[in-house]
């Protein structure tokens, strides 16, 4: 099977519990601890088996081989993509079967990275995500005073559009937000701009 690691949490005796988003299903698996143990890491993708036990009440993670990314031992592209893939932990939590979607997303988000700028390629990834789960608000309604938007317009948690005068957050024109959560694209952004969504993208998923 394969996977991508979304959390680690250290157990006794240097043990780890290690959440796995697979292509249907999100795994809760037991890693022993040893030296002859391939190394494993938050965002990692896997190839890797289980193996049940009657004294346990979760697998075993075990013959486990890193598919490395071309772009592994880029600082940048590394930190982002594991801070992102933190996210999916606890916007999956307590998931067990899963719609390929999300295993899909990360397949390509993963290639897309290669020649793309990262937080770009994420946010872009994100819009996605938001658009899968029914949560893309186009209608561009404040989503606190529930009033139509015009001019000048802000984003929240979510991309939520909101007056910028009800968050006193920045403002965007509106043409931009039109083109990003109509068009998913970031084209017309700057680099700060594209900061500031990727603020927003790590506030939860």
């Amino acid at each position: 099977m394969q996977g991508y690691i979304i959390d680690i949490k250290a157990v006794k005796d240097d043990d780890l519990i290690v959440s796995i988003l697979a292509e249907n299903h999100i795994y809760t698996t037991y890693r022993f601890y040893g030296a002859r143990h391939s190394n494993i890491n938050i965002g990692y993708k896997i190839d890797f088996e289980l193996e049940t036990s009657l004294k346990g009440s979760i697998p075993r993670l075990k013959d486990v081989m890193q598919l490395g990314f071309q772009w592994i031992f880029d600082n940048e592209k590394l930190y982002c993509w594991q801070r992102f893939i933190k996210l999916f932990y606890p916007h999956l939590k307590d998931v067990e079967e899963i719609d390929d979607f999300y295993f899909k997303l990360l397949d390509k988000l993963s290639h897309k990275m290669i020649k793309q700028n990262p937080k770009r390629a994420i946010c872009k990834s994100y819009l996605k995500l938001l658009k899968q789960e029914g949560r893309l608000h186009t209608d561009f309604n404040c989503f606190l005073c529930e009033c139509n938007i015009e001019g000048e317009i802000s984003l929240v948690r979510s991309f939520m559009p909101v007056h910028p005068s009800c968050t006193y957050s920045k403002k965007f024109k509106f043409e931009k937000i039109e083109e990003l959560l109509l068009d998913k694209s970031l084209i017309s952004f700057e680099d700060e701009e594209v900061d500031y969504l990727w603020n927003i993208v790590l506030q939860g998923l």
